[in-house]
């Protein structure tokens, strides 16, 4: 044999920029063996040794275990086959990663505690399976009953939440408070009455006798004030109840007290329950769904000014 084909350990590792003891440890194990020794005993190496050497280090940076490349080296696996499984393997360990950074920076935005630390990561750790059937459980457990109008099922199955592989930080402040909601039966009842409500198409008597004129003056005026920041409890939310109730007063024949602020609390709650509103808008977030303006769940800001006893 031509000695001039032929590398020393130090020369091969020139070459590859592997170490020599490292060149060492692959010969001993037998993934790339020496094609001869010198007459002084020294292991020698020809070309085919520096191409596996070279296709070594590059899986190995690739994060291919060892084991997998002798079978690369034997020709029991193609180089596209390790390849192909090893993205799908980073695929998943990317996802993880991307969720833990997005749970990372909830908690240092909102200075989370040790508790709610450890509740958004188990409650994120979970798979896209297991948060689907968190989802089918709620699902099952409020409209599951042979009475549940088919129509009410179609509608809340049709917006399932599904938190994706890379969520923000609000997707995942989100999805930890969706998660608590539909763990309460007391949300799910109110929930199951007023879907209930909406999916049989009924108009709320007091928006039918206001009228439609009525009404969508109400929403654009309450969607400024949610726009501007306006708190509902606020001084600066008594203006735009004030003019609200003196109108629904005159079309009602009313005298626009406190007792009618509370008459048109309770029949805006019948149908649009603060909490189920509140549902929606998270489902919206988790889902990275674009905000309709005609759709902004004005209701819970307009309730809670009702509620807020002022005298007009």
């Amino acid at each position: 044999m031509d000695v001039t084909t032929l590398y020393s350990i130090g020369e091969l590792s020139r070459r590859t920029g592997l170490s020599v003891r490292t060149i060492r440890f692959y010969s001993d194990s037998g993934v790339v063996a020496p094609t001869t020794r010198s007459p002084a005993g020294y292991r020698l190496y020809d070309l085919d040794a520096l191409l596996r050497l070279e296709l070594l280090r590059t899986l190995r940076e690739l994060g291919v275990d060892l084991a997998t490349i002798q079978r690369v080296l034997d020709r029991e696996l193609s180089v596209a086959e390790v390849a192909a499984a090893h993205a799908d393997a980073l695929d998943v360990r990317i996802r993880m990663l991307q969720l833990r950074r997005s749970v990372l920076r909830v908690v240092a935005g909102r200075g989370s505690g040790p508790e709610e630390t450890k509740l958004m990561h188990r409650l994120t750790q979970l798979s896209g399976e297991e948060r689907r059937r968190l989802i089918d459980d709620f699902l099952d457990g409020t409209f599951g009953t042979a009475d549940a109008e088919p129509a009410v099922v179609a509608m809340v199955r049709a917006a399932t939440p599904d938190l994706p592989d890379d969520p923000s930080g609000e997707q995942v402040a989100a999805w930890v408070e969706l998660a608590g909601l539909i763990g309460d039966e007391d949300f799910r009842a109110r929930i199951r009455r007023t879907a209930g409500y909406q999916a049989a198409g009924r108009t709320p008597d007091i928006e039918s006798e206001a009228g439609e004129e009525l009404m969508e003056f109400t929403r654009q005026k309450v969607a400024e004030a949610l726009e501007s920041g306006i708190d509902p409890l606020g001084d600066r939310a008594a203006p735009v109840i004030d003019d609200l109730v003196h109108r629904f007063a005159g079309v009602f024949a009313r005298t626009p007290d406190t007792e009618f602020r509370d008459w048109m609390a309770q029949q805006f709650e019948e149908a649009h329950d603060p909490l189920v509103d509140r549902y929606w808008r998270l489902v919206w977030i988790v889902n990275g769904w674009q905000v309709v303006p005609n759709l902004i769940p004005v209701y819970p800001w307009l309730i809670q000014a009702l509620r807020n006893d002022r005298d007009a």
